[in-house]
């Protein structure tokens, strides 16, 4: 598995697990634990989650699933905005590592801007991270105004990662915000790098696919985490995915392949809002 260094010296897989959808239904448990630890066990040490993600329910099943893996992973979870006031956040992260059964995580992030000052949420976590609570601290979703406004803050030149909305088809950040994470060497942490699994659209893809004997998914992916400050976190239960996923962190696009996912699926000629999902 490719690895990165973070602004703050950390190594990381450039791939890891996303957990959005997991925990909303009891029935699927002890899927969704096998499918983290697997993952684990195939190099994919990097486990998203959040504590909006079924209520804390996906936060829980993170928690079986880093039983006796604890610290070979790499733990990110993420505050919501309505909770994202100075001592809110303090609380939200507290709960969040009880249903975690740890007692830090590696990177703790605003999950997208909400009512409350962005400086009281930094301040919130440079505290959690003086406290030992968490080991890094970054944001989500925040546009390039957002995050200029952010970096301006007294601390936030800690800032490790802004989690977006990144993938072939949504080009966007590449006009302006992407790069100016570059210069601040904030990561681009790119969630649903698959499209949320709908790849009827990336047919034009196939070609690259062949020529590197994977799927037009693992393509994807090595797309997504090209850059040298980029990774990112698809979620997947089916272990044959996870395989294949774990497989896509060592596949090096040529220029010739880039040139043509670009001429597939070119940047928007002008700057266009951050989209979320």
């Amino acid at each position: 598995m490719r690895r990165i260094v973070l602004n703050d010296g950390t190594e990381i897989p450039v791939i890891g697990q996303g957990t959005w959808r997991m925990g909303e239904r009891g029935g699927e448990r002890a899927t969704e634990v096998k499918a983290l630890q697997a993952g684990v066990d195939l190099g994919l040490t990097l486990i998203d989650t959040a504590e909006m993600y079924g209520s804390g329910g996906a936060e829980e099943v993170v928690g079986e699933a880093l039983k006796g893996r604890r610290d070979r992973v790499y733990l990110v979870s993420k505050v919501l905005p309505s909770n994202a006031s100075r001592a809110g956040t303090v609380k939200a992260c507290e709960q969040s590592l009880k249903r975690l059964g740890t007692d830090h995580m590696d990177l703790y992030l605003l999950h997208w801007r909400g009512s409350y000052p962005l400086a009281d949420t930094l301040q919130a976590l440079l505290d959690l991270k003086a406290q030992g609570k968490i080991r890094a601290f970054g944001v989500s979703n925040l546009d390039v105004n957002d995050m200029r406004e952010w970096m301006a803050l007294p601390g936030a030149e800690a800032t490790v990662a802004n989690q977006i909305l990144y993938n072939v088809g949504v080009r966007g950040p590449e006009l302006d915000l992407a790069p100016a994470m570059a210069r601040a060497k904030v990561a681009l942490m790119a969630y649903c790098p698959l499209a949320q699994g709908d790849l009827t659209g990336f047919k034009k893809l196939e070609p690259i696919a062949r020529r590197h004997n994977a799927t037009v998914a693992q393509i994807m992916l090595a797309w997504s985490t090209r850059n040298p400050l980029s990774f990112a976190v698809p979620k997947s239960s089916n272990i044959t995915r996870l395989k294949e996923n774990a497989a896509a962190g060592d596949i090096a696009l040529t220029p010739a392949d880039l040139s043509e996912i670009d001429a597939a699926f070119p940047v928007p000629g002008r700057p266009v809002p951050l989209e979320m999902i």
